[in-house]
């Protein structure tokens, strides 16, 4: 099993739910598409990690509702006893910081402070979840705490990549403007 089987059984430990449902619900731990999740649903029903019933609606299609079996149950928790893997980073920001030389001064601030008001809203956001969460969500053992550390970790690294994106526009703002050389730069 991969971790997007494992995290989409975490999310039916604590609720069932349809396909489309989860797919909304791991977006903010995961990212994966549709066409990712229905095929690992079928193997995993398939495998008896979990069981699907289809509920019918009267105003829409109906859908089908997956439920963990005692078997997800206890592959999740064997999961949760092996080491998670190292983090892996994908940001195209700092792929374009890398080449801020191809660019020019204005190029660049832009790109920076769009990016530092992205971080305004994530801080703000994440301040007032935090602030909105009950007091027993800060205690291990709360079903919420998970998502209380999380919060807090999104918040401390919106606050940080803020930071940064503040101290690069200041270097950018006080950065004289480069040379012309007609010999070619080597970087």
């Amino acid at each position: 099993m991969n971790t997007l089987s494992y995290g989409l059984l975490a999310l039916l430990a604590r609720k069932r739910s349809s396909g489309y449902d989860l797919m909304l619900r791991i977006q903010p731990f995961w990212q994966a598409k549709h066409s990712q999740i229905y095929p690992l649903l079928s193997r995993m029903e398939e495998q008896q990690l979990l069981t699907a019933e289809w509920v019918k609606q009267t105003d829409k299609p109906d859908k089908k509702i997956y439920a963990i079996t005692p078997l997800g149950e206890q592959r999740l928790h064997e999961w949760m006893q092996m080491p998670a893997s190292e983090p892996v980073t994908r940001d195209e920001l700092v792929l374009k910081a890398f080449c801020l030389w191809i660019t020019d001064k204005d190029t660049a601030l832009a790109l920076f402070r769009k990016r530092s008001i992205f971080y305004q809203e994530q801080i703000h956001y994440f301040e007032q979840a935090i602030h909105k969460m009950p007091d027993e969500s800060h205690q291990f053992g709360s079903q919420d705490f998970g998502l209380y550390i999380l919060r807090q970790k999104a918040l401390g690294t919106a606050r940080s990549n803020m930071e940064w994106t503040t101290w690069v526009i200041d270097m950018l703002k006080n950065a004289a403007p480069p040379e012309m050389s007609s010999e070619p730069q080597h970087h």
